[in-house]
């Protein structure tokens, strides 16, 4: 989009690009209705499905009708924010009525539920022993939908070239140049996730409909269960090692998934993200094992089991769990807390502060430490290496990384502190909330049913700045809180 294009323009594209992943949304929220056909006696709840449903999808038909531009308008990073920030809100405000309708939770619950399904956090106030079969399926959909993420969906879907804005509000970077075939592979590689998920479950042992619900969960990082034990349910070592080999696949950077697809195991190998996550999980499950497994696991095998899953469904921000964690030590606490707060590959489907940055902001150190050897006259190029490529690092980013993780550290302690002066205990009010700001998802207790709604909201709004990262959101606020002084002072 040009910038000589006039704002009133400029917003009926921003509209109509809302409207069309708006509409996107809207099929999503009637996918489960398809599968009430092997479920005759839940007809009943068919209404909380097609209504809102319905809604959205005419509500989205008309704004990109109504306000689609007469020739392509490419958006700026920007403006891209501004639709990813609307349709995003609007999604999961509707998506809430399910909840309402057929679980009978509260408003707040209801769009806590939402959030967490959408973002991909696996946090969860529904009792599954009592929801119907399509409210367990309607979480695990949200959660791939989510995970794939609504602008993803619809430029690979729907739309044409619209540039590269849209995209970067949802990923940060492209597979290849054109954006719709970047988008494409995304879906592709993440379609291929869950298929194959879905059938190794299955032979694993899960029934269809668990294995369904439960690669859907895996490969988006999200990790809804159908049971309230989670993974742990089935006590069974394939059925983790599959969850285990779906978690790493969803926390992949896509570009390095894209890389891993067509075979180039030596670039894959070299990439930083990888490397680290290379030492942090046999590090982490060595560390868990010997603080607290060791001594709260009947046996040696299932000790190990325990240490390795906890440590990989923390750092990819899965969620999903074989054991509670009311008797563990402190310190196997405070490494899932750093675990979380690490988080999953950046450009993939999971959360956290991302590898990416953290393994940069490490090799700026070794890089600082360096220079202090080198000759004042000696010129270094920095790089670390993003799927194919190398990637230069200046000093701006390297400022930009250590903002965005000032600003998540700040939000974390912010958020925890409310939870703490809700009355829950530091040391779960710091674990919950890293959860919800990492789109995590596992759990201490603190988020129940009948917890306060302000330790519920506080973190609906984690779990929201967790997915669409702080940048993404801040950059669409001022801008539309501009736009809009703007318009007014031109009255």
């Amino acid at each position: 989009m040009e910038l000589s294009v006039p704002r009133p323009q400029r917003y009926h594209a921003i509209l109509s690009y809302t409207g069309l992943i708006l509409l996107l949304a809207g099929l999503v929220v009637l996918t489960p209705l398809m599968a009430l056909a092997a479920w005759p006696g839940e007809w009943v709840h068919s209404p909380a499905f097609l209504l809102p449903g319905l809604a959205l999808c005419g509500a989205g038909a008309w704004l990109w009708r109504g306000f689609r531009p007469r020739a392509t308008v490419s958006l700026t990073l920007q403006e891209g924010g501004v639709v990813v920030l609307l349709s995003w809100v609007l999604a999961c405000l509707v998506s809430a009525v399910p909840f309402m309708a057929v679980s009978r939770l509260s408003f707040t619950q209801a769009v806590f539920e939402s959030v967490s399904g959408w973002t991909t956090t696996g946090l969860s106030v529904v009792d599954v022993t009592r929801a119907p079969r399509v409210i367990l399926l309607w979480r695990s959909i949200m959660q791939l939908a989510g995970g794939a993420g609504l602008a993803i969906l619809m430029l690979a879907a729907l739309a044409g070239p619209l540039g590269s804005g849209l995209y970067a509000a949802e990923r940060s970077e492209q597979l290849v140049p054109h954006v719709r075939r970047s988008a494409g592979l995304v879906m592709g590689i993440y379609s291929g996730y869950a298929l194959v998920g879905v059938l190794a479950y299955w032979l694993a042992g899960m029934t269809p409909f668990d294995a369904v619900n439960h690669s859907f969960a895996a490969v988006s990082t999200g990790g809804f269960a159908t049971h309230p034990e989670s993974i742990g349910y089935w006590d069974s070592p394939a059925i983790e090692g599959i969850t285990i080999f779906l978690m790493v696949l969803g926390n992949l950077n896509f570009l390095t998934a894209y890389v891993l697809v067509r075979g180039k195991l030596r670039t894959v190998c070299r990439n930083g993200e990888v490397r680290l996550m290379g030492v942090l999980i046999p590090v982490c499950s060595v560390l868990l094992f010997a603080l607290v497994c060791r001594g709260l696991c009947p046996t040696l095998g299932k000790s190990v089991r325990v240490a390795i899953f906890e440590t990989v469904t923390a750092l990819t921000t899965t969620g999903f769990s074989t054991v509670t964690y009311a008797n563990w030590a402190p310190l196997g606490i405070l490494v899932l807390i750093v675990l979380m707060l690490i988080g999953g590959g950046a450009c993939s489907t999971a959360g956290g502060i991302k590898q990416y940055r953290v393994y940069l902001l490490f090799k700026t150190l070794v890089w600082e430490v360096r220079r202090a050897f080198l000759p004042r006259t000696a010129v270094v190029e920095h790089y670390v290496w993003q799927g194919e490529r190398k990637d230069f690092i200046s000093d701006q980013r390297v400022r930009q990384v250590a903002t965005f993780v000032f600003f998540y550290l700040t939000t974390y302690v912010v958020g925890a502190g409310v939870l703490a002066a809700c009355g829950c205990g530091l040391k779960e009010s710091l674990f919950e909330f890293a959860s919800a700001l990492g789109t995590v998802g596992l759990s201490v207790g603190v988020t129940a049913p009948d917890a306060p709604s302000l330790v519920l909201w506080t973190e609906t709004f984690g779990m929201f700045l967790g997915r669409l990262e702080f940048f993404i959101i801040f950059t669409a606020v001022i801008k539309l809180a501009r736009d809009a002084s703007g318009a007014l002072r031109a009255r």
